[in-house]
């Protein structure tokens, strides 16, 4: 089978990453075009022998990128297309259906009220509903972006969830990089560490975390990501008067001499994710693969399992003082003192090869959508 993936762009952001670990698991052969961006993760595809093209689109209505990659699928005689992220998937989907290619797409980044940060609009909607009928399946990361895609009008047989994975083995704890990562960012190795991963944006409210650091003044703070929100972010430590207690790491393991997740996550004690909506939560998984209890809002990943699976996180959930909830559950974990735990359950549950089975499910589906009885007897 020969796949070829549409993505939006291929920065450091969550769903790129995501694929990029994913092809290393999918037992076929898989390219990948990006419609702009090819950053980071676009290099690190290429370094795992990933062929990747840069579409170069010229804004979201560059109409043209829809006979430019009509005709790159019928050329590269593709048995399946794959789309992720808002703009690849409306643009891939008529394409593919243009070429006469089967597609199927993965919703990453579904919320209640915005898309990919953006707020959902009438229009938005409408576009995405015409354009989902042309693929043969939608792949939700979640089970909560399953039930949004039916609240959409989405027809349940057409939604398979797949949820997001992680290399569990790549997280396992490591005290010596615990102790040689604390001293390359200038930590003591009593200090007690919090510490928040992903994009510097409003919704992840990582201005709660420097709110909270600076009600305690034994904690230090280690935020990984890049975005928007970073001089604003910066900024509130020097206000706040934690500044030197706080660590601005930008984009993990994009090379150079910055730290790669695990190693940052083994140098923290407790780890924060305070975002107000998520449709999935790696990081979450990612904390707690690394033996790490976590204090965390809005977490489909950890939210639709069943009870204790997840046993040492703490749901935060006051919408009148979120900053007093986070500083006394960061408190707490402080008076609890440092410990590394073993991988709940939950974890297993988030293997990437997992997903790779999952998701070549879902490719034999919409290759031969017929059910197995039928398929036995033709």
């Amino acid at each position: 089978m020969k796949v070829l993936h549409i993505i939006t762009g291929l920065g450091i952001g969550g769903a790129e990453q995501q694929l990029r670990l994913l092809l290393r698991h999918l037992p076929v052969r898989c390219d990948v075009v990006t419609l702009t961006n090819p950053g980071a993760v676009a290099e690190g595809l290429r370094a795992d022998g990933v062929r990747v093209r840069n579409l170069a689109m010229n804004g979201n209505r560059d109409l043209t990128a829809v006979p430019r990659l009509t005709r790159l699928i019928r050329r590269g005689a593709y048995d399946l297309v794959h789309t992720h992220l808002y703009r690849a998937c409306v643009y891939g989907r008529i394409a593919a259906r243009l070429a006469g290619t089967t597609s199927v797409a993965t919703e990453h980044s579904l919320g209640r009220a915005e898309i990919e940060g953006r707020p959902l609009t009438r229009g938005t909607r409408a576009l995405y509903l015409r354009t989902e009928r042309l693929g043969a399946a939608t792949v939700a990361v979640s089970g909560t972006v399953a039930g949004r895609l039916r609240d959409w009008g989405v027809p349940a047989a057409r939604i398979h969830t797949v949820p997001n994975g992680i290399d569990v083995a790549a997280f396992r704890f490591d005290h010596a990089q615990r102790r040689a990562t604390r001293a390359l960012l200038g930590i003591p190795d009593d200090a007690f560490v919090v510490g928040g991963v992903g994009r510097l944006v409003p919704g992840k409210r990582f201005d709660l975390l420097i709110r909270a650091v600076a009600a305690l003044p034994g904690a230090w703070l280690v935020l990984a990501g890049e975005g928007p929100e970073a001089g604003a972010l910066r900024a509130l430590a020097t206000r706040s008067g934690v500044a030197d207690r706080v660590r601005f790491l930008g984009g993990c393991g994009a090379g150079g001499d910055t730290p790669g997740i695990p190693p940052v996550l083994w140098a923290m004690d407790t780890f924060v994710s305070a975002s107000r909506e998520e449709t999935f939560g790696l990081a979450v998984v990612e904390a707690l693969a690394a033996g790490l209890p976590v204090v965390h809002g809005v977490c489909p990943a950890v939210d639709d399992l069943p009870p204790g699976l997840a046993p040492d996180t703490v749901r935060l959930g006051s919408l009148t003082d979120p900053v007093g909830e986070l500083t006394t559950a960061v408190r707490h974990r402080m008076a609890s003192g440092t410990r590394r735990l073993p991988p709940p359950p939950a974890v297993d549950r988030y293997d990437i090869r997992l997903s790779g089975e999952r998701l070549m499910n879902v490719y034999a589906h919409a290759l031969d959508p017929a059910p197995s009885t039928e398929r036995a007897h033709s």
